[in-house]
Order: C-alpha cells, then structure tokens, then sequence
C-alpha cells in the first residue's frame, strides 16, 4: 500500500523474490503525481544535519546512513539499467552551498564529519560556484560526488511500470478501510475488495490512519516552484553548467536546481500542514518566498516568474524515529523518512520486501535497530511548534532563503 519510494521498491522486490505469489501495487493517485513524484529529485547518500549537535562525533550513526543509501541508490540504479527507465539519471554528486559567515560555518561542520569517516569532498570558492551555478550569489561551496540527479515522478512510474508478470498496480484506489484477519486481510475500496495474505503498509506519514503509530506523524509539507524552461537567449545571459544540484548549507536554507531541459527548480519555506493538507494560502505565500530567491540568485532572469509551485509532504516524528519491521501478524510496514526519502525509501522499502521474506541483511539489522516514532505532542502543541519554529529557523537562515 502507497505507490512512493517505499512502496514501489518493496513491491518490485517482493515481486523478484516471489515469483510464484501475486503481487499488488496500490496507491490513492496516480504514481508520480504524489510527493514523492514531485520532490527535488536528489538520491542522497549523506544527508548532512550539522545542527545536531552530536552528527560530527556520530561516525557509526553516519557510516551506516551513507552505507544503506548507497544500496538505495543502487537498487535504483539496477532497475534504471535492466529496463532502460529515463529518468536523467545524473550521478554528479551535489554541492553544499553557503551564502553567509553561518553558512561556511555549517559547511566546515559537514567537513569535519565528512573527515571523520574519509568521505571524499571538495571545495568551490566564489568564483568555481559562479561557473557552476551561473550566480555571483555564493560565497563557498561544498561538492560530494555520491548523489545522484533524477527525474522522480518518471523514475516512479517506470519502476511500477516494470514490476514483473507477477505485479499489478492500481493507481487512483485509495484504501478506505483494511480489517487485518486471518487467513487473508480485507482492504476495501470504493469499487471493491482486496483480500491479501500479507500487507506491506508503505504510506509513510499516513501509516497512522491504518492502525499504527496513531498520532506520530508531525504533518509537515515543504514547498517548490519551477520555471519554464530557459530560451536559449536566457541561458546565455546566465551561464553556468547545464545541470547541477545545490543542497543549502543551512538547513532552511534554500535547495537549487536546474534540470536537464534547462528549467530552474527552488525549493524552500517549511510549514505545518493540518491532516497532510496545504491551503492556497499557504503556497501563495511559499511562492513569494521562492520569488525572492530567484530575484537574488538570478536577477537577470527572474523576472520570467514560475510556471509551477506546489507542496509536498515530509512525514516526521517528534523523536526522529522511523518505521520498520513487522508490526503485526503478515503485516510489515516502512515509512516516516524525516526527509531524504529518495535514497532512503528504496532501501526501506527493499529491506522490508526481504525481511518479509525471512531474509536478514546487514540494512535489515541497521534499520530494526533505530528507534520506532514516538507520540507527537498534543496537536494545538505541535501546530504552533512547527509553525514557530519554522519561521524563527527561516528568519536566522537569512541570505541564506
């Protein structure tokens, strides 16, 4: 259940290791047209957090991160390869980018954790970010090769769409109901029933709603806009390299884009979303930020505005845990990403189809060692947390938005 990273990862290898079950994909939309399919497009190996206070001295916490993303990226990758997906899969790494004094300091933070386990890195200064970025904008910059660039919603929808004659996918069949039973669970739909041996629950922050982890998921959403794409005149008078992705130093700071049909993507402004639901309200106001953005990275074009702006969810939870494992009789269940959800959706998704099967692993047993997601605080409490938080951590990223 839940067409996104999670869940089309987990249906594609219960669909390679059983071959002789059936297996069904479902999800409430279309896949791709969802948050998953509409995210920033970056396949993470290390996320970078320099404001936890213990990510430079958490070495074992930091190996295994970038070591289960890795075989994320790689069961990505493979499937990508075996059946010839376009998607612009783009293995260039990203680039931290800094603005400010607290920028460059975030980005020597990521340095030093980056020493700490030999990952390899390099510096831009001003001018290397200027011929990369096409903006005088940047002050520093720092580059790891592990990530990889993608289109998302086309990578989805050719993940579902090569599953195995053992799959089907159901698109647009929203689950209203499931009665876990034996021998077969009930998942009930407006047009009928789906009775299932097994359920693999991959709907991330809307696990909740299903019987589990009631009252965890923090509903978060993150907002983007995207240009048309860029005349030829208009990339003239930018520059900079065709494609690129920038990551912010500072964590509200504002992620970059620009895609290989020479679109530029911008991404910032975090804010409470009541039920996993954005207002119009909310993203005009997102858009204005964005706009800002565009006029101080790129005032020579800015002026073009955007074609699209949207919101998508984050599924988070108060303590930082995640959901893995079995969580009742033939029912398994992976989600809550705390953002990085490329990467870390396929390996939670791959891992959990394996555990499913009786398999053990090595990301099996990183992944049922982290914590579990613990209660949110009341939602009066967390609405206003969020929402103040959000903005005081916005207001001091500063330049940085």
């Amino acid at each position: 259940m839940g067409g996104g990273w999670f869940g089309t990862s987990a249906a594609r290898r219960i669909a390679e290791l059983r071959r002789q079950d059936s297996v069904l994909l479902v999800d409430a939309v279309e896949i791709g047209n969802n948050a998953a399919g509409r995210c920033a497009g970056y396949a993470i190996d290390l996320a970078h957090n320099p404001r936890n206070a213990n990510f430079v001295e958490d070495e074992k916490g930091n190996i295994e991160e970038r070591d289960i993303n890795l075989e994320g990226i790689a069961y990505l990758r493979d499937a990508v390869e075996r059946h010839g997906i376009k998607c612009d899969w783009n293995p260039e790494g990203k680039t931290h980018s800094a603005v400010t004094a607290r920028g460059e300091a975030c980005l020597k933070t990521f340095a030093l954790a980056l020493d700490r386990i030999g990952a390899e890195y390099q510096w831009y200064d001003a001018h290397q970010m200027r011929e990369m970025v096409g903006s005088s904008y940047y002050t520093k910059g720092l580059h790891t090769p592990g990530t990889v660039l993608l289109q998302p919603a086309a990578l989805l929808r050719g993940i579902a769409a090569n599953l195995g004659d053992n799959a089907k996918v159901y698109e647009k069949t929203p689950i209203l109901e499931v009665v876990y039973g034996s021998p077969r669970h009930v998942l009930r739909t407006a047009n009928g029933e789906i009775h299932a041996k097994n359920i693999i629950l991959a709907n991330n922050g809307f696990i909740s709603e299903f019987g589990f982890y009631e009252k965890s998921a923090i509903p978060v959403y993150t907002y983007a806009s995207m240009t048309r794409p860029l005349t030829a005149a208009e990339v003239a008078r930018v520059g900079g390299r065709n494609t690129f992705g920038l990551i912010p130093a500072e964590s509200f700071g504002t992620t970059v884009r620009r895609t290989v049909d020479n679109r530029l993507f911008i991404r910032n402004i975090y804010d409470y979303a009541d039920g996993f639901h954005t207002t119009a309200t909310q993203i005009a106001r997102a858009k204005r930020s964005h706009q800002k953005s565009f006029d101080r990275r790129f005032p020579e074009i800015s002026s073009i505005g955007f074609e699209y702006t949207w919101g998508g969810a984050l599924s988070l939870a108060q303590n930082g845990g995640v959901v893995f494992g079995q969580l009742s009789d033939r029912v398994f269940g992976a989600g809550f990403c705390n953002g990085t959800g490329v990467s870390r959706g396929a390996i939670y998704g791959k891992a959990v189809a394996e555990l499913a099967c009786g398999q053990d692993s090595k990301s099996i047993r990183i992944l049922k060692n982290k914590a579990r997601p613990g209660p949110a605080y009341p939602k009066f409490i967390t609405s206003l947390g969020v929402r103040y938080s959000t903005r005081y951590r916005l207001w001091r990223a500063g330049r940085e938005v």
